[in-house]
């Protein structure tokens, strides 16, 4: 089960630079490739809002 961003996100970008497979999109809300992440948390623990968890 990937990681999603939810609608708490405010589009900082902390969570692409932390990302090792680039699996993070940016947009009005970012979102994440779940084909392509694997699930390691780094995102998740780099969000200042919370906004990323286990889909």
């Amino acid at each position: 089960m990937a990681y999603v961003i939810s609608d708490d996100c405010i589009a900082c970008g902390t969570c692409i630079d932390e990302c090792p497979v680039e699996a993070i999109s940016e947009g009005d809300k970012y979102s994440i490739n779940p084909d392509l992440c694997t699930e390691c948390g780094t995102c998740a623990d780099a969000c200042p809002s919370e906004a990323i968890h286990l889909g």
